[in-house]
């Protein structure tokens, strides 16, 4: 799985790993950049590459 983050604190940052690709839900980051709750908004079908976008709406851990 690849993720593309697009603002917040990992904004520009890419996630490579080896699991399998993530179809949704939320990704929650926490460290010395802040929080942050990141969604999927597209995936590539031919590549599975995820973009996923800071939610600034939701409060973290709700």
């Amino acid at each position: 799985m690849i993720v593309h983050f697009v603002g917040g604190p990992l904004a520009g940052r890419v996630l490579t790993t080896t699991d399998d690709p993530w179809f949704g839900g939320w990704f929650t980051i926490e460290g010395a950049a802040g929080k942050a709750l990141y969604v999927p908004v597209h995936r590539d079908p031919v590549t599975g590459a995820v973009m996923a976008e800071v939610n600034e709406n939701r409060p973290v851990g709700r």
